[in-house]
């Protein structure tokens, strides 16, 4: 098993941490976080002890996943976006036991400053725009953008633009790759083949 731990970096005892993982200049991995093969953690990464990452993810520099945080393979944490995991934060009240939990699914994409409001579900391959603010649960393959952040379209497991209509049913290729992609009822699906 290779994992490659930059000498600045912390790496709590205890962390568990998948095979072929890179960890960065000034990276901290608390003892309780659980890490699967083939991550790469940027610069001055976080990562809290109730966390889970699955396998191929990505975070990139300045990211801080905090407790009560998943992510499932394949996710891409962009430069400086963030994490929440107490709704409504003061420093004076302690919250510990009213955290949120977060979930990512496969192959989700969370752009640069971009933020996530605990208590949300990105469906799988949901593309989360640079500086969105997300507040609900995000659909698979939906392309989210703004603050508060609204769906603007749907996007491939290849990360391209489909060519589909926001709600009702219809079908589209990746133009990237030609997979089929099905809208039915306002949900997409890799089509059958």
């Amino acid at each position: 098993m290779t994992i490659t731990i930059h000498p600045t970096a912390i790496v709590d005892d205890g962390a568990m941490i998948g095979a072929d993982t890179r960890i960065w200049h000034w990276v901290h991995i608390c003892a309780g976080a659980r890490i699967g093969e083939r991550c790469s953690f940027g610069q001055n990464v976080f990562v809290g002890n109730d966390v889970l990452i699955g396998n191929s993810c990505k975070v990139q520099n300045n990211v801080s996943i905090y407790d009560a945080v998943t992510l499932e393979d394949d996710v891409f944490c962009g430069p400086s976006m963030v994490f929440t995991n107490v709704y409504n934060p003061r420093s004076a009240v302690i919250r510990k036991d009213e955290y949120r939990r977060t979930l990512v699914k496969r192959g989700a994409t969370i752009g640069a400053n971009a933020t996530l409001v605990c208590g949300v579900t990105l469906g799988e391959y949901a593309f989360i725009a640079a500086g969105a603010v997300i507040t609900k649960d995000v659909k698979p393959y939906a392309l989210m953008a703004g603050v508060p952040a609204r769906q603007i379209g749907w996007m491939s497991q290849h990360g391209e633009r489909l060519d589909l209509a926001l709600a009702g049913d219809g079908q589209t290729t990746c133009p990237a790759t030609g997979a089929g992609y099905r809208l039915d009822h306002g949900t997409v699906s890799l089509a059958e083949r």
